[in-house]
């Protein structure tokens, strides 16, 4: 009968790796937060038609729009549109009525853009979720005997990677949709540095997140005698 000891805890260069792995997917967990938390996933821009003018420009975020008025001394590279928006002006920032009824006197509120709004805050609250129980996860699993839990783990990541780029699409689509909208003054948009984290969080939660269950998953025996070896003692 095969003979051998069990390890009670993950093997030091399989930890090693998942401690690497972990680090990296925090740094996405991060850059998850920095974007659903910040304002800044896109910037619009209303027409100017003269210089020496005050115009509005426009940054908003999954929660609240926030405005600030411009006042454009000279010709830019942009003739025709107001900013850039970190020019000083009079900054105001207002809340989506996400869940209030009523209608909104925002310009930005208009037709369907609420129901995009709250579909993409939803589905980001989702991806947060997911990031959370995948981070308890790993931590469990330094634990005696809890390496199964990585499985989960990279899951979790991995959904959490999914539903914040399906945000991403759904901000997108909500932006194109008001641009070529007629009921609104903006005419020209960019995506900013919110956007970029939220891209960025999608590719290290969902690459390192397989890359994680790949770790988690046993490796295959070599030679035949490496299953006898590795197998439970008897008692």
């Amino acid at each position: 009968p095969c003979r051998g000891s069990a390890s009670a805890g993950m093997e030091g260069n399989k930890a090693l790796k998942v401690r690497l792995t972990f680090s990296i997917i925090l740094v996405g967990v991060s850059l998850l937060f920095a974007a659903v938390v910040t304002d800044h996933w896109a910037v619009l821009s209303p027409r100017v038609e003269k210089h020496n003018a005050t115009c509005e420009a426009a940054h908003f975020g999954l929660w609240r729009l926030c405005t600030k008025r411009i006042f454009m001394e000279g010709e830019g590279p942009k003739e025709k549109s107001c900013g850039p928006i970190s020019l000083p002006g009079e900054h105001n920032c207002s809340y989506f009525k996400h869940f209030t009824p009523g209608q909104s006197s925002e310009i930005f509120e208009v037709t369907t853009q609420r129901e995009y709004s709250i579909s993409a805050a939803a589905i980001a609250i989702f991806s947060i979720g997911f990031a959370i129980i995948g981070t308890i996860c790993v931590l469990l699993s330094f634990g005696k005997k809890r390496d199964y839990l990585l499985k989960p783990a990279s899951m979790f990541y991995t959904f959490a990677g999914l539903c914040i780029i399906i945000s991403v699409e759904v901000m997108r689509q909500s932006v194109k949709r008001m641009i070529d909208s007629e009921e609104t003054v903006w005419i020209e948009y960019s995506y900013s540095w919110s956007f970029a984290c939220a891209c960025s969080s999608f590719v290290l939660l969902f690459i390192f997140g397989i890359g994680l269950l790949l770790i988690a998953l046993p490796r295959f025996p070599q030679n035949p005698w490496e299953t006898c070896m590795d197998a439970e003692p008897e008692h």
